[in-house]
């Protein structure tokens, strides 16, 4: 960790690789290993090339050798994280940095996500980001060594930053801020392969763990009904729900019993069980709104933030009509955090077009239009001011 910028070079050459040979030459027998080998090459490479070589490269290659010489399977420790990008997650919750810290550096230097996709997920400004990275590599700097991540001990109080990272990961997937694709399944997907690596470890194995995975459970079953053939955005309410994916809807119901062990109420658990109600609805009109609005209340109280406001603002409305749902949104704390966010503007718009008022619903339409951050974004809210014009 001693060089946090060739880390994350070296990790996104990396993955870069794979992408342009697997789909070429097939998966490896061995993922894990061909993303360490690569990495390894490439890491020397680079530091061949730089004038700190000297200072670096030995402990870097004997890490790296310790790591290569080891049998497969065997763990450098007691109950050592195996997966390599799992263990590095934990490498970068450093006990000196914040909370919010680890989780940037996790999601910049291991997840790929540049800057402006960080700030989105924080509700943060790019400038903010970009400090919080500076303080990072200024730590690891001063540290002045590539240090492992190899206490299990210290596992469980890093454990909040990780569950974060993995959310963010998986929200990217679900809805990306910054790509083409407004739904990357491989993001989720590799989300959920974390979140179940971290269950399955002994120190992992705890509630929010598997309150986290059945949320991302739930959420990926619908992953099928959420766009068109032309990549626009389907709304819950017009989903065809026979294209939800019924067994992860299952495992997601096993991982939420399976949370509700012992007296821990977090933020997943919540979250967890309003994407259940969803899920078990045989259509939109049998969703328990009245329910959903309930976990909200629980949710905000635990997770007081813009967004939870936003969504349950959503639930009021559906719950209890849409002048209901207006009136919450007006009064949501910290509204300026969402001025870049699309779906404010959108959920005012929805609002007023189920009152009847088309045309003050065009005008949040268009605001929301302003704040599209992908194609399939701008795409849904020109249908939606076209549904206005036709009222």
């Amino acid at each position: 960790m001693g060089r946090l910028d060739l880390a994350e070079d070296v990790v996104q050459d990396t993955l870069c690789r794979a992408l342009e040979t697997w789909p070429i030459q097939g998966f490896p027998e061995n993922p894990s290993a061909w993303l360490m080998r690569v990495a390894r090459n490439r890491a020397i490479d680079i530091l061949r090339r730089d004038e700190q070589f000297r200072h670096f490269a030995p402990e870097l290659v004997y890490l790296l050798k310790q790591r290569e010489n080891q049998p497969a399977g065997t763990p450098a420790f007691e109950k050592e994280i195996q997966d390599d990008q799992l263990r590095m997650m934990f490498s970068c919750c450093h006990p000196e940095l914040s909370t919010e810290v680890q989780v940037t550096l996790i999601l910049k230097t291991l997840c790929g996500f540049s800057v402006s996709e960080i700030a989105h997920a924080f509700l943060a400004s790019e400038d903010s980001i970009e400090k919080r990275l500076g303080r990072a590599r200024n730590l690891f700097r001063r540290s002045g060594s590539l240090a492992e991540f190899n206490n299990a001990a210290e596992i469980p109080q890093r454990l909040d930053a990780v569950y974060q990272a993995i959310y963010l990961l998986f929200n990217e997937g679900y809805h990306s801020t910054r790509s083409e694709q407004t739904v990357r399944d491989a993001l989720c997907f590799e989300a959920i392969r974390l979140a179940l690596l971290l269950s399955e470890h002994p120190e992992g194995d705890r509630p929010k763990s598997h309150a986290l995975l059945a949320l991302l459970c739930f959420h990926a079953a619908r992953l099928p009904g959420r766009l068109a053939d032309d990549g626009a955005l389907i709304q819950l309410e017009v989903q065809d729900r026979s294209k939800w994916d019924r067994d992860l809807i299952v495992r997601g119901f096993h991982f939420l019993e399976k949370a509700s062990t012992g007296y821990e109420l977090s933020e997943y658990h919540v979250e967890a069980g309003i994407a259940s109600l969803h899920c078990a609805a045989t259509s939109y009109e049998d969703t328990d709104w009245s329910r959903i609005l309930e976990l909200y209340d629980n949710l905000y109280h635990i997770k007081s933030s813009p967004i939870v406001a936003l969504n349950r603002a959503v639930a009021t409305g559906k719950a209890l009509g849409p002048e209901e749902g207006l009136a919450e949104l007006s009064k949501i704390p910290d509204a300026a955090k969402l001025k870049d966010y699309p779906f404010y503007p959108a959920a005012q718009g929805e609002f007023h077009l189920l009152a009847g008022r088309p045309a003050e619903a065009a005008k949040h339409f268009e605001e929301a239009l302003k704040r599209a951050r992908s194609p399939s974004e701008t795409h849904f809210f020109n249908r939606k001011l076209e549904a206005c014009r036709q009222r």
